[in-house]
């Protein structure tokens, strides 16, 4: 072989493995470049009507949802609703490790799926890494479904980066659990300590739960090419409850910047008041902006996030590098100190309550597929306001002083982990 044909041959091939790392890292989307003008607030009408029609599923009326507070409020109504099931079971989840808690939860699959229930099981591939392989062999002995998201192959390495990071649980059609737990023992017990984690979850009932089922659709057509469809997925569903929910979702293969939107929607429209319980806030210049114009105009922003119990140092070094505006502008910021804080709860002018698998960053915004559930309720409202203050009492809130006297060897780390920013 003629040496200038080997040397195109081994260029092509490079070509090739960059092009694939580059698609593996970069969204293929055009991004959100422009501030969201302010038009209403969140209490006018429009708002809710803008924000169906602008994320797809609109608001529905007579939605019941309760909010579960850590493992031992989260795992036992999930597994009574499972073990339940008359007819169908859909459950999508990211993480899904070994332990007592994946047993429980993969035995009662299984039985369920013996007693002629119809179970389809969703695990990320990296998500699950750490599962036990006998858990998936018992749950598809026993006629579960169970499917994999994203494995690698060569033909497909751009989509490596690309993750489902829903957490869904549908039962019959007609209930539906969403939120930020997974399936590990860190999300058992009560938070009690650094070795459990801080998690919110909510139940609901009533029609938003149809929404909630083809989002986990959605994923399991790509997965299988299989619709599942009709009455034992579908059925017809009433009022429950006195809040009107939305469930959208968003994935880089369409509508990615859905996430990203629905914030700034929220954040521009805000009069009053944000709470924001954030397990990974690292927000970029345009979301910032967002934050920053609010408190000018008034709005009370406080963000409760992980202090020195988190999973990932890095993502705590690039989002401490992004505090200094809204620090600055007048917004409290505060560390959770008992353990790690995986909530994802924002709750806007005591109205809005939005939960779902969505971090405050850019892996959520464009990376991952993500899910979250919007509800509009006072009471509710007031109910995790509640619950996050409760929280924000046992944080410790960050001054802008004490921000800006880090230390040199802290600002280097925050600067070198701002530089991975697109991956966080």
């Amino acid at each position: 072989m003629p040496p200038w044909v080997l040397a195109a041959g081994v260029t092509a091939g490079l070509c090739l493995v960059i092009g694939l790392l580059v698609s593996n890292f970069v969204g293929g989307e055009t991004k959100i470049e422009h501030r969201v003008e302010r038009l209403y607030a969140l209490d006018d009408p429009r708002f809710m009507h803008e924000l169906g029609v602008l994320l797809g599923p609109p608001f529905l009326p007579g939605t019941a949802a309760r909010a579960l507070l850590n493992g031992d409020e989260i795992f036992p109504p999930m597994l009574a609703a499972i073990r339940a099931a008359k007819v169908s079971i859909t459950f999508e989840t990211y993480i899904y490790w070994a332990g007592d808690i994946g047993r429980e939860f993969a035995d009662a699959l299984a039985e369920r799926a013996r007693q002629g229930v119809k179970v389809h099981v969703l695990l990320d591939w990296v998500g699950s890494a750490k599962m036990d392989d006998g858990l998936v062999e018992a749950m598809a002995r026993a006629g579960v479904q169970v499917k994999r998201f994203h494995p690698p192959h060569w033909s497909h390495l751009g989509r490596l980066n690309n993750r489902t990071h829903r957490k869904l649980l549908v039962v019959d059609g007609r209930t539906g659990f969403t939120g930020g737990v997974g399936v590990a023992p860190q999300w058992t017990g009560r938070a009690q300590d650094p070795a459990h984690w801080r998690d919110t979850h909510f139940e609901v009932h009533g029609p938003v739960v149809a929404q909630m089922q083809s989002v986990f659709i959605d994923n399991w057509i790509k997965v299988t090419g299989d619709v599942l469809h009709g009455p034992d997925y579908f059925p017809t569903l009433v009022p429950a409850g006195p809040a009107s929910a939305q469930m959208f979702s968003s994935s880089p293969s369409g509508g990615s910047e859905s996430m990203q939107l629905m914030y700034l929607l929220a954040v521009t429209a805000a009069s009053r008041s944000i709470d924001l319980s954030a397990a990974y806030f690292v927000p970029d210049g345009l979301t910032l902006r967002a934050l920053v114009d609010a408190l000018g105009r008034g709005v009370r922003l406080r963000i409760v996030v992980p202090g020195k119990h988190i999973d990932s140092d890095a993502v705590r070094g690039a989002s401490r590098a992004t505090w200094g505006p809204l620090l600055s502008a007048g917004a409290v910021i505060a560390e959770y100190e008992p353990t790690m804080y995986h909530c994802k709860v924002m709750i806007v002018d005591g109205l809005l309550t939005s939960v779902g698998s969505t971090n405050f960053d850019n892996r959520s915004f464009r990376l991952n597929d993500e899910a979250t559930l919007n509800i509009v309720d006072k009471a509710f409202a007031s109910a995790q306001t509640a619950a996050f203050e409760s929280d924000l009492a046992r944080s410790h809130r960050v001054s802008y002083a004490e921000w800006q006297d880090r230390p040199a060897r802290e600002r280097l780390g925050e600067w070198l982990a701002t530089l991975i920013g697109t991956q966080l």
